[in-house]
């Protein structure tokens, strides 16, 4: 097991942390940026959250993994600079309470789990004097700053969309040059980083996408991304979502080569902002009316959902390709999530639950968002009676069969199951139970 007592001797009343959570990176950090210029002595920080972590079943869970490799990169970073990271493995508020720093500064973070604890370390922080400050770094524009004309949230995306777009000003989209300030970094010997066996997790064997801009791709996007056995989508939503990439960096370059990339970004944006203003979405439906929707939830269908085992292709395979690499192409997500919820009839909340275990870019905001939107409860200004058919989504998205080739090799064959529902008959049914619901 890690320990790190010796970790709390190196931070005094006259160190101030930068504490690390979804922003690991040193270059155009927010909060990084204000810690290093207005104070000296800035230590970084980063804590194993023992209360997330005990809840992660799979100990070859990519995720810890991927956030070791970007941890050791920073390091890499610090030492050249002359000073060290800093890792703890203990919750945050235990960590705080034996921690004096002189003051903690971090970037905001919007779930409600995070916001219970950025307050708890408040709190503990202020006790002591010190003070506690949080920047806006890993969206755009937060909370309030794109509303209706009324004052009001937005609740469907277009819309946003285009107030978002008339509001952006180069001031949004320009970089934090932290690069200026790296002289405050405390000088101190490097401090070990845990292994990961020491935090109670082993390799996945999972390969995790490069932190590469890729420029092509992103000329191509609105062309390609639609198809998952082509590379046309980049790869960065693991990056975004713990921070390893600058949003700003990437809208930056969305903005100027590819508008239907820039509104992938906006999304990001838009779920956060909902996930804000509507904090009941995490466990109920965005639309109170789809909470009457009387579920099948059949454990050996969503048994069967989960091991790519539907006898629908092009399902399976993006279940397999989400098993298999932590990832799943966009325009699958879709089908595999509309498939759960109106073929089986299977709660979307069961559905969100095993992609926030599986997905390397897993983020609360926008996995709810997908997955209430799939499931006709969400921001969707369509009705709920669009039922994706699994068939047609082939014939469009992947007509020569390369992608579910790749992930279902025994399609077609005796060895590959029959559709475990018909989708005439699963159309009707959901139509019928979502109707009886709505009107009830």
């Amino acid at each position: 097991m890690y320990k790190t007592f010796a970790q709390y001797s190196l931070i005094d009343t006259q160190t101030t942390i930068f504490w690390l959570r979804r922003d690991l990176r040193l270059q155009d950090n927010a909060g990084l940026y204000y810690a290093l210029r207005y104070n000296k002595k800035v230590v970084c920080i980063f804590i194993f959250d023992t209360e997330i972590l005990n809840k992660l079943e799979d100990k070859a869970d990519a995720r810890i993994e991927f956030i070791l490799d970007a941890l050791q990169h920073l390091q890499t970073q610090l030492v050249e600079l002359g000073s060290s990271l800093v890792v703890f493995f203990d919750t945050p508020p235990s960590v705080f309470k034996k921690l004096n720093p002189k003051a903690v500064y971090t970037n905001h973070d919007y779930e409600p789990y995070a916001l219970q604890r950025d307050a708890a370390v408040q709190k503990i922080l202020e006790e002591k004097g010190a003070t506690f400050k949080s920047f806006k770094d890993q969206v755009i524009f937060e909370k309030g700053e794109v509303l209706k004309d009324d004052g009001k949230p937005y609740t469907v995306f277009t819309p946003y969309s285009r107030k978002w777009k008339s509001l952006l000003k180069p001031f949004y989209l320009k970089s934090y040059p932290t690069e200026k300030y790296f002289d405050s970094f405390k000088k101190m010997k490097p401090v070990a980083l845990p292994e990961l066996h020491e935090i109670g997790f082993e390799k996945s064997g999972i390969s995790f996408p490069e932190r590469v801009i890729k420029q092509a791709v992103i000329d191509k996007y609105d062309k390609q991304r639609n198809f998952p056995a082509i590379a046309g989508t980049t790869k960065l939503s693991v990056h975004l979502r713990f921070g390893t990439v600058s949003i700003r960096k990437l809208a930056q370059v969305a903005k100027k080569k590819n508008e239907t990339w820039l509104n992938e970004l906006i999304w990001r944006d838009f779920y956060h902002m909902i996930l804000w203003h509507f904090p009941h979405v995490p466990t109920k439906a965005f639309k109170p009316a789809y909470d009457k929707i009387e579920w099948r939830n059949d454990a050996n269908e969503f048994k069967r959902w989960c091991e790519g085992k539907t006898g629908y292709p092009i399902v399976d395979a993006g279940m397999r390709e989400l098993n298999t690499t932590g990832f799943m192409h966009n325009r699958v997500r879709m089908i595999v999530a509309s498939f759960l919820t109106k073929h089986l009839l299977i709660d979307w909340r069961w559905g969100e639950a095993y992609f926030a275990k599986k997905l390397l870019d897993f983020d609360l905001a926008a996995n709810n968002g997908g997955w209430q939107w799939a499931a006709g409860s969400g921001c969707d200004a369509a009705p709920y009676f669009r039922v994706f058919n699994p068939e047609l989504q082939t014939e469009k998205f992947d007509p020569d069969l390369k992608y579910i080739k790749h992930w279902v090799p025994e399609a077609g064959t005796a060895n590959y199951p029959k559709p475990m529902v018909d989708h005439k008959f699963a159309r009707d049914r959901v139509l019928k139970v979502y109707k009886e619901a709505l009107e009830s």
